[in-house]
């Protein structure tokens, strides 16, 4: 994969990049309504193959937020097209990766020495490369070691990035008022967290710690002498990409085993700490040969308030959701209904989420379930389908639930999805033993 020499740091830099990459999306609709004219029965596939390209290839050379924005929706594999979400799952561990000259000069930069001058080896050539930083080998007093290096310029672009997003956002979710702030806020500060590295090797080290009890479960050493605020060292180990894994595994018993420890990993988290790694996505895993599950990226973290968690979980319950006076109640506390809300807000947004609780919840609802299932998830694909192309939800008010949804629903889905990727089947309350 060719490298890259220079990357767009400033807010007109960033900018042109954006609207050379919009000008080529204009493009292709042209493009697409011109053949449309004498073909009718012509589906959207090639438009959307082609500006998944354009923009993939415009938010690859900018990296960090954009990037990250990428990466994030391609784990939504229900609510985009097939197209997108392919293009855009490469951001998780596969992008083109900075120079050697510049990796030097980059570390120089961050660290005041050269790589030479920290560790007795260092591959110049990345062995990963993701949207905030990239990955690379090294070796010092005969340890194998990993060492990350944030992309120049991340930190300061994330808040003028997520500007230029911000307009598409909110005419996408029909977000009205000042509310809408608390959402944009909610990104930017977990954002500027994940490109503290200082913070992340904390986070990572207190959760390491805290869940290294669980069964099928490892973690890296982390080495804070050989790092810094936008440098990590930790150890090297050994294993496939949780994506790499699922493709060449046959073996159903192994799924399972990895499945599970990633239920336990993820409801511990939640129940017992009280906080939870709100980017489950396959970069950030390995599975070592012996079929153990291995957590190796802690820069985004999740706190879960009790003010949010207790009527969040209080909604996993069927015999909750299937009481109304109280299932309202719920919606309120958790921002879903508003008190401005007209009676057929009321009444829409009362069923939307009904339909939405029951379906997602239904893990929580039986000792053991099977990812695998088909139906559940072409269920999930239908009432996706159903209220993505909803009229009336378009004119409503999009400002809906509290800002911590965002993660906690994104970390959720996210699980979902690498448990369906496995096919794994799991015991859902086995994580209590670990309390």
């Amino acid at each position: 994969m060719k490298s890259i020499d220079k990357i767009p740091t400033g807010k007109i830099g960033r900018t042109s990049k954006l609207v050379q990459t919009g000008a080529k999306i204009g493009g292709n609709y042209l493009k697409y309504y011109s053949k449309k004219a004498f073909n009718k029965e012509l589906t959207r596939d090639d438009l959307d193959r082609d500006n998944a390209n354009d923009i993939y290839d415009g938010l690859k050379s900018l990296k960090g937020s954009a990037l990250k924005v990428a990466q994030m929706l391609s784990m939504e594999k229900s609510l985009l097209p097939s197209a997108y979400v392919e293009k855009f799952s490469l951001a998780q561990f596969s992008v083109p990766p900075l120079s050697a000259p510049l990796v030097r000069k980059t570390f120089k930069k961050y660290n005041g020495n050269y790589p030479e001058d920290l560790y007795d080896e260092f591959t110049s050539q990345s062995v990963n490369a993701a949207s905030i930083g990239q990955v690379h080998r090294a070796i010092k007093d005969g340890k194998k070691l990993a060492v990350k290096i944030q992309y120049p310029g991340v930190a300061d672009s994330i808040s003028s990035d997520l500007a230029m997003v911000k307009p598409i956002a909110i005419r996408m979710f029909n977000l009205q008022g000042k509310d809408s702030e608390k959402y944009f806020k909610e990104v930017e500060g977990k954002l500027l967290e994940e490109t503290d590295y200082v913070l992340e090797i904390k986070q990572s080290k207190a959760i390491s710690e805290a869940c290294k009890h669980i069964p099928n479960l490892k973690f890296p050493q982390y080495y804070e002498k050989l790092s810094s605020e936008r440098i990590i060292t930790m150890d090297w180990m050994d294993g496939q990409h949780l994506s790499e894994f699922v493709k060449d595994n046959k073996d159903q018993e192994k799924a399972n085993k990895v499945g599970q420890a990633l239920w336990d990993f993820y409801m511990f988290q939640m129940h017992g700490l009280k906080e939870v790694h709100a980017d489950p996505h396959p970069g950030n895993f390995l599975v070592d040969k012996a079929g153990n599950l291995i957590a190796i990226d802690f820069g985004c973290i999740k706190k879960v308030p009790d003010d949010f968690y207790v009527p969040y979980f209080e909604l996993a319950k069927k015999e909750n959701i299937d009481n109304p006076e109280f299932f309202n109640e719920k919606l309120y506390e958790l921002e879903i209904l508003r008190e401005d809300d007209t009676e057929n807000e009321i009444k829409y947004f009362s069923e939307l989420f009904h339909q939405m609780l029951s379906l997602f919840t239904s893990p929580f609802h039986s000792e053991t379930f099977d990812f695998s299932d088909r139906g559940f998830w072409d269920a999930i694909s239908k009432l996706s389908e159903k209220y993505s192309k909803d009229e009336e939800l378009r004119k409503m008010n999009g400002n809906r639930g509290s800002k911590h949804f965002l993660y906690i629903n994104r970390t959720f889905f996210g699980l979902y999805n690498l448990l369906h990727d496995l096919e794994a089947k799991v015991e859902i309350n086995r994580f209590r033993d670990y309390l």
